[in-house]
């Protein structure tokens, strides 16, 4: 269904008789995976109130900042696309317009419905590209094939990441599990906020992270106590063509993943969030985990990622030709299961 609101915002849907995904109009996010048998959605919903990018006005300032990131805050949920961004502007860019994680995460799609399908499509003016999605159902899994377009005559640098957000009910601190297929790893290069409890700049082997303490951190699960806070860059192992990561609730024997082509998105980025940040509109309540699976391992401003270029011996952004176009596809799987998968498979043909 197109035309639909979800938590005051304007929505489209698409279900089958297990599952149901809904898609913001603004900002495109995918807010919802919702499992009808589990009777959740594993994405998270931020506590505070919801708006459209668009409607973001002086009035919101004092709960949203006039930062970068504000607008996108104002109205992010679930899974948000980084395109072309994957981190903040510079302060020429932000004062061009562009915010934190780029226009496609707070510009307006247009969404239709065509043969059990949600097509979005939206262009972006400032990046002069053209981004495309379609999302179908297949029993437990969701198909996602997107399409970015080059307008311009120049062949140009690009930060692609899915920003895939995990929240209460579905993520506890104490009893969500994690696995992924992930190999060579490395901390974040300057602590990650106040309550960063790993060390900085340090390489490590999935899934064991180093802390500040001296001791190891095993990202199978979240930091227990709060506050705490943490960002972990992860290279999919070479020796699979797919990349996953799997989430288990034990509460509501509930599974849910993604799984992705390694060439199309070599990148799996962590990021914790269990009440550290005191600023609104975080007000210290927000438990969070970050599972953001692209091209480019930290996010960083286009100039800082140009300039690393390489990370662990993997290329930091992806080349798109002038007038050119690059496709990707990835799945969302839910699973019912009475302990955490393993693995994942590629269910596509």
């Amino acid at each position: 269904m197109t035309g639909i609101t979800f938590r005051g915002r304007q929505a489209a849907s698409l279900e089958n008789d297990l599952l149901r995904v809904t898609v913001l109009e603004e900002g495109g996010h995918i807010a919802e995976v919702f499992d009808k048998q589990a009777g959740m959605s594993p994405l998270w919903i931020p506590h505070w109130t919801s708006i459209e990018p668009s409607a973001f006005g002086h009035e919101h300032v004092s709960q949203f900042g006039t930062g970068a990131d504000a607008k996108l805050l104002a109205g992010i949920m679930g899974h948000n696309l980084c395109l072309d961004l994957f981190g903040g502007p510079s302060h020429e860019e932000a004062l061009a317009g562009l915010t934190v994680h780029g226009e496609a995460s707070v510009d307006r799609y247009d969404i239709a419905e065509s043969f059990g399908k949600l097509l979005l499509e939206l262009t972006l003016p400032l990046a002069q590209l053209k981004f495309k999605r379609t999302i179908e159902l297949h029993a437990r899994y969701v198909r996602v094939h997107e399409t970015v377009e080059n307008l311009a005559a120049a062949d140009r640098p690009l930060a692609w990441t899915q920003h895939v957000t995990l929240g209460p009910p579905f993520l506890d601190t104490a009893t969500t599990q994690f696995r992924a297929s992930m190999a060579r790893s490395i901390t974040s290069e300057l602590e990650f906020g106040s309550d960063d409890y790993l060390r900085p700049a340090t390489q490590f082997e999935w899934p064991m992270a180093p802390r500040s303490d001296g001791g190891q951190a095993d990202l199978r699960q979240m930091h227990k106590t709060a506050p705490a806070s943490s960002y972990t860059a992860h290279l999919a192992d070479l020796q699979s063509d797919h990349g996953w990561f799997v989430a288990f609730a034990p509460q509501f024997r509930l599974a849910f993943g993604y799984i992705w082509r390694r060439s199309d998105f070599p990148w799996l980025g962590i990021w914790e969030e269990n009440c550290s940040r005191q600023a609104t509109p975080w007000d210290g309540r927000t438990v969070t985990r970050g599972m953001e699976f692209g091209v480019s391992p930290f996010p960083e401003t286009r100039r800082e990622m140009i300039e690393r270029n390489r990370l662990l011996d993997a290329p930091a952004y992806k080349w798109i030709p002038a007038r050119g176009r690059l496709e990707a596809e990835y799945w969302i799987a839910c699973q019912i299961a009475d302990a955490v998968p393993e693995s994942l498979a590629w269910p596509g043909n």
